[in-house]
């Protein structure tokens, strides 16, 4: 009976997550659109003043080199500021558990992966972090970071139906992307979450009655607010060490699927932004069936994997499921766990609630090619620009097979567009591979992180650690105790692989948007290949895969499959 509810629970928090996110769509392109909506009364006077404050006119429109220029000015400016303040916390306010100054390795690590909207956490909240840190400093990079990701999209969609070289005004859209989406969605997403039972106080501690009839004090904060935007905004750092899966943050079953259509959310609602905004709104429908191809099965996959565990066979352990798993949240049913999880890695939040050095090699390697693909959905904004990419690539080499001038929405997709294509696709595996390649050929580095004799399992665990910086995703597989990624090595290298995983590709993507408002617009001809149609679908997601698997496979053998990833 249990795994029938699950299978309705599943279905229903897909269906609500889709339903929404059709419904935020068409909100999002008007408000990139620069027409009327709803908020335009409350909103218009203060950000009109905003823009007098900056020096900006609204009104004009950046090349994309200028456009890069200041999203990179921006976002330098609050790293530089989280990292002085994570140095600096421990004789600052707001410090109720004594938690010190970071060591300067693990605050550039810190502050560059907040910056960057991966969120992965080197530190302990609840012992390293000060309430300060927390609300003045990450939870303001978890807003810019987002923020920053939904500039990009919109800025390169802008590429498609511009002709002068222009692709918007960078303040306007952050503006317009804080104020329009980003904190009104938060500020519900946190309501949600304080009515469902999460704790919300400033306070640093709560007293909780044991068993045993004493009381102690454990750590406590702003649980709700900080969820809403962890999750709106694809960020996946956790308030506590063990996120998502802690019972303050998470206490209920219905707080889990809340969870999943928050971070449905953005990543589901750009290709029908796109659609809008390119005035064509069926082309969103290929997009939207691709990235569900891909996430169903990859769902189906990891499910059944945790389901054939051999390590468990014959031992007595069970969960609400009725399945032995392990690694898993004990507290929901397998199939309401491996959602959350899926879901995380694959829209790139990064946000755990199962132990994933637990899981089976089979469903480790799911949730590696999530990070590989990056677009299925993937991360706000950059997602979908990944997406993007992968189609102007897919229609390039369909219009090479078929001796075809290649073209998009009208727009020739020319040298220009494919060479920064090129970089966006390649920065990812060059990010992640390099690192790996040195960490692995350094003398005793790997078996110094990853522990004596850990072999394929230590590889997975680097690999994984790497994937997860370079696609801003997060999650972390944890390092076998004694062992550790707290390192000044994987602090520094790990900075480094986060900074130039998100802002590369960022600049390459803008580039695109560049050369294609540069472009005139074409009225479709014979030779226009139609991608509204189920064939084109069934093209890309294949080309999709191929790619990936051209990239990934040769480390995914000496990691998960050397492992023993073996069908169910």
């Amino acid at each position: 009976m249990s795994s029938i509810y699950s299978v309705w629970d599943v279905g229903l928090t897909l269906a609500v997550g889709l339903v929404l996110a059709r419904w935020l769509g068409p909100y999002m392109a008007r408000v990139f659109m620069g027409r009327p909506t709803l908020l335009d009364t409350l909103l218009g006077p203060f950000e009109r003043g905003l823009f007098r404050l900056l020096g900006t006119n609204p009104r004009s429109s950046m090349g994309w080199k200028e456009y890069a220029v200041s999203l990179i000015l921006l976002n330098g400016l609050a790293m530089v500021f989280v990292f002085a303040l994570l140095i600096m916390q421990g004789g600052l306010p707001l410090n109720a558990w004594g938690a010190p100054g970071m060591s300067w390795d693990l605050a550039l690590h810190t502050s560059a992966s907040f910056t960057t909207n991966t969120d992965f956490q080197h530190y302990a909240g609840e012992t390293q972090l000060s309430l300060l840190s927390a609300l003045a400093g990450l939870e303001m990079l978890m807003f810019l970071s987002a923020v920053t990701g939904l500039s990009v999209i919109v800025a390169f969609i802008r590429g498609f139906v511009r002709r002068d070289g222009t692709i918007g005004n960078f303040w306007v859209d952050a503006t317009r992307a804080a104020t329009r989406v980003f904190v009104p969605l938060a500020l519900v997403a946190a309501l949600v979450f304080l009515l469902l039972g999460v704790e919300q106080t400033l306070s640093q501690s709560t007293s909780v009655s044991l068993l045993n009839g004493t009381v102690e004090a454990v750590p406590a904060g702003p649980l709700a607010s900080w969820g809403g935007i962890e999750l709106l905004g694809t960020n996946g750092g956790g308030f506590f060490a063990s996120n998502f899966g802690q019972p303050l943050q998470n206490p209920t079953a219905l707080t889990n699927d809340v969870a999943v259509v928050i971070m449905m959310l953005i990543p589901f609602t750009t290709p029908f932004m796109f659609g809008e905004m390119v005035r064509r709104p069926k082309e969103a429908q290929p997009l939207i069936a691709a990235v569900l191809a891909i996430f169903v099965v990859a769902l189906g996959l990891f499910f059944v994997f945790e389901i054939a565990n051999p390590a468990l066979n014959g031992l007595p352990v069970s969960q609400a499921s009725g399945y032995a798993v392990m690694g898993g949240e004990s507290r929901f049913t397998l199939g309401e766990t491996s959602l959350f999880q899926v879901t995380s890695i694959y829209a790139n939040v990064g946000a755990t609630s199962m132990a994933l050095q637990s899981l089976t090699p089979g469903a480790q390697l799911v949730l590696l090619w999530g990070m590989f693909l990056q677009d299925a959905p993937g991360g706000v904004g950059t997602g979908f620009g990944m997406l993007l990419v992968n189609v102007l690539l897919a229609i390039f080499v369909g219009g090479l097979m078929v001796g075809r001038t290649p073209e998009y929405l009208g727009k020739k997709v020319g040298r220009s567009t494919m060479k920064w294509a090129a970089v966006t696709l390649l920065s990812h595996p060059f990010a992640i591979l390099i690192p790996l390649a040195i960490t692995a050929a350094w003398p005793g580095l790997l078996a110094q992180a990853t522990g004596a004799g850990s072999g394929s399992q230590g590889f997975t665990q680097v690999l994984y650690e790497f994937a997860s910086e370079s696609a801003n995703n997060g999650s972390g597989m944890g390092f076998p105790l004694g062992a550790g990624d707290a390192t000044p090595y994987f602090n520094v290298v790990g900075a480094i692989i986060m900074l130039v995983g998100r802002f590369l590709p960022i600049l390459a993507m803008l580039a695109v948007g560049g050369a294609l408002a540069r472009e005139r617009i074409m009225p479709p001809g014979p030779g226009t290949l139609k991608t509204q149609s189920a064939t084109f679908t069934a093209y890309f997601i294949v080309f999709v895969l191929v790619v990936s698997g051209l990239l990934f496979l040769p480390v995914l053998a000496m990691g998960p499959f050397s492992s023993g990833v073996t069908p169910p």
